[in-house]
């Protein structure tokens, strides 16, 4: 590894001088985003963000806090003294009538689909949700749309600078990034005096800043599967109770269809809060005598979220006694798995269109652009995983074209965190890619960049040796579907100024790269045919490896390249911020 270590090193430094005219030492104990940002309008915003970003956990500490983690009931009660501190008593949220969503799968799609079905009835919503994909600003929405920098920058200030005011030798001056933000869209949604807050859980429940919120309105529990294991457990009914935590005593919560396992602590954890807890019909029961329901996110998969969606939109209406609730299609409850069916229902026409109209970036989402289409879906669980390759395959049906010359497939990945980056990509490997590559999530490398994608909580050389060994598990589950006497084992390549790893091209597999940053394996996939993709470093010269340059010529003159990028949302948002310059503005 540290013969790995010093050739991805040194391509950086060859990156730094072809790019920026300057030799940019790398410190391996730097965080990802410790250069200077530049001057530009709208200065006061970006202020703002690095000082958020300040509160970010770096990552040396982060490890120690893994290895000696406290009591997380203390951490929720920290959370309540900085509500105090910011001006908040626990009661002033009751005001925003949540919507509270946790879950491993969907719970963002589900939380999307909510927003926008309330949004047609004339609501109006605030949406909390979490990673952003481009601008921190994503995370705090009102009527579906970013706050704007100039409230962003407004809230920020006012809410760090009364932490500030009050922090004494008692207490920790300032919460952690996520915490903050949490605070901050509290806040935002009070000022504007929104009518609903759909809030979607950060990690877990039962000890995310989030349960702060005592009376929502209404909970739901999305798909459940394995992430976070190292702050929820290592196994799904572990991570069900978790999930659990955010049943409030005498407030109706929906779940989809669970594992027998996870839904029985479902089920239990309810039980014990006094929580009145309903099973989701499938949405087959609700499109039922009526035409189907169109779904503004593509994938099978969505429609567990939907069917979720409309049970926790048709339950806020009815809380608040609004009319227009949609003709019930059954009378009186069913049981199934031990729990009562939420009522079935006609979809009124706003949950229609609401369905219809959801937008939810980075989530199955497909950009086509001239002989480029790009698959884009932040899956990071095998669970999510699975879903991502079918709903990829069935595009690819949907997407053929006639042959203009020959069809080519990409593979764009990578994984953070705790996730077993080995298999998601054995789930991956039956969409027979043509060409694998790894890159880590930063948007160019060494470029002052823009603060809202800066990240301290890993540091330089981790990621880049992650990319290496996410190669390196893609060609050992080539080798297994291969034949020993074709295949050679892995292979490093020397430094270039644009690529860092070439594996060489075996005749039974896909062949992979690995490159230094998003930008840079941007450039190699698309060639130049992206017509909106304008490369913030041009590419000087090509790279010599094989099978950069031979590659380079299949893409030149394939009449349809397909390219799915997955495996982290964050690697999607520095996707996005290339591909749709909009979405930086």
């Amino acid at each position: 590894m540290s013969r790995a270590r010093k050739q991805l090193r040194a391509a950086l430094s060859l990156v730094a001088v072809s790019t920026r005219g300057a030799t940019t030492e790398v410190s391996g104990q730097r965080g990802l985003s410790a250069w200077p940002a530049p001057q530009e309008p709208g200065m006061e915003y970006q202020d703002a963000v690095r000082m958020l970003n300040t509160l970010q956990t770096n990552a040396s500490y982060l490890e120690q806090a893994k290895r000696q983690r406290g009591d997380p009931q203390k951490q929720l009660e920290a959370m309540d003294l900085f509500l105090a501190r910011s001006g908040l008593q626990v009661e002033d949220l009751d005001r925003l009538n949540v919507i509270h969503v946790t879950g491993t799968k969907g719970k963002g799609s589900t939380c999307a689909f909510t927003e926008r079905i309330l949004r047609n009835y004339g609501l109006k919503t605030g949406f909390f949700s979490s990673p952003h994909l481009v601008q921190v600003r994503e995370r705090i929405r009102i009527n579906g749309q970013p706050i704007s920098r100039e409230l962003f920058t407004k809230h920020f200030w006012r809410l760090y600078h009364r932490l500030e005011e009050t922090k004494d030798d008692s207490c920790v001056s300032m919460p952690t990034y996520f915490r903050f933000l949490t605070l901050m869209a509290f806040h935002v949604f009070l000022q504007e005096k929104v009518d609903l807050a759909v809030v979607e859980v950060g990690i877990g429940g039962a000890y995310d800043s989030t349960n702060i919120v005592r009376k929502p309105v209404v909970c739901g529990v999305s798909s459940l599967g394995i992430d976070h294991t190292s702050l929820l457990g290592d196994t799904v009914e572990k991570i069900a109770w978790q999930k659990g935590g955010i049943f409030k005593p005498g407030i109706p919560a929906f779940t989809v269809l669970q594992p027998e396992g996870p839904l029985a602590v479902l089920r239990e954890r309810a039980q014990q809060i006094s929580c009145p807890l309903y099973l989701c019909p499938p949405l087959e029961a609700l499109e039922e005598g009526g035409p189907p329901l169109t779904l503004g996110l593509e994938g099978e998969h969505q429609r567990s979220n939907a069917a979720l969606a409309l049970q926790l939109a048709h339950c806020w209406l009815w809380q608040q006694e609004h009319r227009d609730l949609g003709e019930l299609k059954t009378s009186g409850l069913s049981v199934l798995w031990q729990l009562p069916l939420a009522p079935v229902f006609q979809p009124t026409s706003h949950m229609r269109h609401g369905l219809q109209d959801t937008e939810w970036l980075g989530r199955t989402q497909v950009l086509r652009r001239g002989p480029l289409t790009w698959y884009l879906d932040g899956a990071h669980t095998t669970s999510s995983m699975q879903a991502c390759v079918c709903w990829f395959r069935q595009a690819l049906q949907r997407n053929q074209r006639p042959p203009s010359g020959p069809e080519v497939r990409v593979l764009l990945f990578n994984s953070t965190g705790d996730r077993d980056p080995a298999a998601l990509l054995k789930l991956l490997q039956p969409c027979q890619f043509d060409y694998a590559v790894f890159c880590p999530n930063l948007t160019e490398v060494l470029s002052p960049g823009s603060a809202d994608q800066q990240n301290f909580t890993v540091t330089l050389d981790q990621v880049l040796i992650r990319c290496l060994e996410h190669q390196q598990h893609w060609s050992r589950l080539d080798e297994e579907q291969a034949s020993p006497a074709l295949c050679s084992p892995p292979q490093l390549g020397g430094p270039t100024p644009l690529l860092l790893v070439s594996h060489p091209p075996q005749p039974c597999s896909a062949s992979s790269l690995v490159f230094s940053c998003v930008s840079h394996a941007l450039q190699w996939i698309s060639q130049g045919r992206d017509p909106v993709f304008h490369p913030p470093s041009p590419l000087r010269g090509l790279p010599t490896h094989p099978t950069a340059s031979s590659g380079a010529s299949v893409l030149q003159e394939a009449g349809a390249i397909h390219v799915l990028v997955t495996g982290s949302l964050h690697l999607v948002g520095s996707v996005l911020k290339l591909l749709e310059p909009s979405l930086s503005q």
